[in-house]
Formats: C-alpha cells, structure tokens, sequence
C-alpha cells in the first residue's frame, strides 16, 4: 500500500508541469493510474463500494472539500459581489438541481426522494476540476470570479438537499410535521452552529497562545486540519452534519482569522489537495468505470440532458449581472461534475439506503462525460485575448523594471539570517549599486486584496505566476529579491 501511495505521489508530481502546459484534465491521469494499478490492469487494488479504505477517504475528502471552500472564500469579494452571488448560487444552482432531478424523476423513473438526492449531487461544481481552469490567465476576470464563488459556496447549497433526501429515502414514507421540525433544526441550526462553536474556540486558543508563546507558521497549517476534524466530529456527536459543521467552521475562520486562511491555504490545502487525489485514484481503480456498464441511448441522453440544464438555469440567472454574452455562456457551460458529486451521492450509499447504489452509477457515467467534456473544452473555448479588459484587470499594471541590470557583486551576499532579509540590510544592499535589490511584493491574493497597506516600489508578483511575472518585469537572473510573502 505504500509502495502504491508513493508511486501515486511522484508519478503526479513529475507529470504535472506537462499536464499544466497541455491543458490536458489532471483528474484523467488519476483515474488513469486507478485504473492501472485496479482489476483491468496490474491487479493490486481494488477499491470497491465496501472497501473501507474508499469509506474513510471519500468522507475525509469530503470534509477537506467543503472545509477548503469555505476557508477559501474572500468574504469581502462576496460582499462586493453581493447580487452576482445571490444569481449564482440561487437561481443558478437551485434551479439547476430542481431540472436534474425533475429529470431524472421523468427520465429515469426515480421517486422524488431519490431523483432530489441526484440532482443536488449532479448540480455541484467541482471545485478540483475548475482548479486548473481558473488557473488560466486566458481566462477573463468575470468568468473566474463567478466560477470561484459558485465553486466555494454551492456545496453548502446542495447538501442540505442531500441530507433531506436521505431522510425521507430512509424512512421509506412522507416525513411528519415534527419530523420536519427535528430535520430543520439539525441542518439549520444544530449543526452549523457546532462548526461555528469550534471555529470560534479554535481560533480564540490560537490567538491566545500566538501572544503569550508563539506559532510556527506551518504548525498553523496543521491546526486548522484538526479544527475539520474536530468540527466534523463534535457535529456528528450530537446526531448532526459532521459535513455542514466542517463548511461553517471554515467559514467562521475565513472571517475572523485570515493568516490562519493564508496558513491553510499554504500547506493544508495542499494536503487537501493529495485526499482528493488519492480519492479520484481509488474511484479509478474500478468503482467509476462501472458508468460505462449502463452507458446508452437513454443514459447518455441524460448526462446531455444534466449539462444542458445547466445552460437552461444559468443563462436566465445572470441576465441581471454585467456580464457579456460570451462570458455568461462560458460560465454556464463550466460547470463540472467531479469528485464533489460523487462524494455527496456517496452519502446515501454508505448509509445503506435502498436504491442508492443505482445513483451512483449514474453519476459515475455523468462524471465521466464531464471529464472529458469539460477537461478538454478549455482548449478550444478559451483563447488568449491580450486586448481584453477583463486579463488586463486581473493582472493590474505595475511599473517595469529598467534594463539591463549592473551585474551583481562577485562573492556570496552574507545576512544576519539565512531565511530573512531586514530592512536594515535591504538599505545596506541597495547603497551598494553593484547589487541591484528587487523588492517583491509575493503576498497570496488574498491577503494582497484586503490589505490596506504596501512597500513604496514593491513590484507585485502572484505567487502562483513569480517566474513568468518576473520576465515580464524584465528582473534579471542575478538580482536579489527581497520578497515580502506573509
């Protein structure tokens, strides 16, 4: 197991840069090296619906998933935004799980309970799949920033709606008024406010012991791991969503604490990242070609049918914003199935609910179609526009550096520390004229966003972007960069 991991590990670190460059889909390779490492090819794993390997790593992922949403999501670009998040996650999600699942109800012959629990599920965007999408610089601002708010926020929309289907799918009958009542409060209140109780306890004790000893910056990372799990766990202890408790205890974090957000989105979602990573790999290994099982006429009318209600419910949702035609058409057709609506639709699996097994094949089917509709469209739908307001938004005009450069002084630059350059020794540096210092502004986007302060003459470099910013600010190889990153 793991001589598998570690294989898993390199074999998608050293693939990466050429997957990045070619546009091709990553979660391709990992179903691929499932499906090489799975039955149909060398045999040595087989992660099937009762595998509790599968059990615990899709319900970790799915806690990091919503978890990482909600810590992810700048509260201030929402409030700015406030009208293009209301169309986005209401009348667009909504509406799109209400046409899924009335299709499905006509189409495939579901009862309501089931088809409601398929349409929440096929409705979610995943946010893994649109990871590399809004990657892209080609990408036009307005069409990033609607996908990044519907990818943070939908999943905490169309849980709920899971978690209501399960219910009535379980009893088996109409739930009661009191039945009703008892739903409402578990989903409405009981368990966000559980999140919300550890989140605040959480970072209440971190602050405290921030000030009287210290926090080494990555230890922060690692906390606010355990601040998931723990808000999962306390949820689930008083017969709650672990689920919505993990999303609300990262939203809580998200609003009051935003160097832990930095430090979480620093190295725990990297960690995220690897869960759902190894989920997709597990799902290759056999469990999500078992949608190639049902595939024909009908079904494959139907997963054309589920990417077509996504156009019918988003186009008219936002008509109000301003959005250009293009743009609001690119928007809606960006909507993948991934990871997200296999993990809520394996809920109701792995509570053993009659008939669930069926949905999942379903969704594995759509999933599928998704990957390779979705994954390669990006190629052909999306082109540089270099004279396009919206790339020249997104990258805002920071002064050019003159060149060439004098060269650097020959010898080692000594400093007091290693890892850090004070100001002293920036001042120190650039009165030598030999040494030319470059005062980089790296801090993540988030943090760069809701700072009111800055370097006079810092040159601002994404962190995700430092190399091909750098060339385009003409820094020579041979410069010291004094980079301002926290």
């Amino acid at each position: 197991m793991l001589a598998l991991i570690a294989a898993v590990i390199v074999v998608s670190a050293l693939l990466s840069g050429m997957i990045e460059k070619s546009g091709f889909p990553q979660v391709a390779v990992f179903l691929g090296l499932g499906a090489l490492i799975g039955p149909a090819g060398l045999n040595l794993l087989d992660a099937d619906l009762h595998s509790p390997i599968l059990r615990v790593v899709a319900t970790l992922s799915l806690v990091l998933v919503l978890f990482t949403d909600a810590v992810s999501i700048n509260l201030k670009e929402v409030r700015q935004h406030r009208l293009l998040s209301a169309l986005v996650l209401g009348p667009g999600t909504l509406f799109s799980a209400l046409l899924i699942a009335g299709l499905s109800w006509w189409w495939l012959g579901l009862n309501p309970a089931s088809a409601a629990i398929l349409g929440a599920a096929l409705a979610s965007t995943d946010p893994v799949l649109l990871r590399g999408l809004l990657r892209r610089r080609e990408v036009a601002a307005g069409v990033r920033q609607v996908l990044r708010l519907e990818g943070g926020l939908n999943d905490a929309v169309l849980l709920p709606i899971v978690l209501v289907g399960m219910t009535i799918l379980g009893q088996g009958r109409a739930l009661t008024g009191k039945e009703w009542a008892q739903l409402g409060l578990n989903i409405l209140i009981l368990s966000p406010a559980a999140g919300a109780v550890v989140g605040l306890a959480a970072v209440g004790m971190l602050e405290l012991v921030r000030r009287r000893i210290g926090v080494r910056r990555d230890y922060e990372s690692i906390y606010s791991l355990g601040v998931a799990f723990a808000a999962f766990a306390a949820a689930e202890s008083v017969h709650g969503s672990g689920f919505l408790a993990a999303f609300a205890a990262g939203l809580v974090i998200s609003a009051v604490d935003v160097e832990l957000c930095d430090c979480f989105l620093e190295y725990g979602e990297t960690t995220a990242e690897m869960a759902l990573m190894f989920t997709f790999v597990l799902f290759g290994t056999s469990l999500i070609w078992t949608g190639l099982g049902i595939a024909g006429v009908g079904t494959l009318f139907f997963a054309a049918a589920v990417f077509g209600a996504r156009l019918l419910a988003f186009i008219p949702a936002l008509l109000p914003a301003r959005l250009s035609w293009k743009h609001r058409w690119l928007i809606a057709w960006f909507g993948p199935r991934g990871l997200s609506s296999l993990l809520l639709v394996l809920l109701p699996v792995f509570a053993g609910l009659p008939g669930s097994e069926g949905l999942l094949t379903i969704c594995c089917l759509v999933v599928l179609c998704s990957v390779v509709l979705h994954g390669l469209s990006p190629m052909v739908l999306i082109r540089s526009e270099p004279d396009s307001p919206d790339v020249r938004e997104s990258s805002p005009p920071f002064p050019i550096l003159a060149a060439p450069h004098p060269a650097p002084a020959s010898g080692p630059i000594v400093l007091d520390d290693p890892d850090y350059i004070s100001i002293e020794e920036i001042q120190r540096l650039q009165q030598q004229r030999s040494v030319p210092v470059v005062i980089v502004d790296s801090r993540s986007e988030r943090t760069y966003e809701e700072s009111t302060e800055a370097i006079p003459g810092a040159i601002r470099l994404h962190p995700d972007r430092a190399v091909q910013e750098a060339e385009q600010h003409k820094i020579a190889k041979g410069d010291v960069l004094a980079v301002l990153c926290a």
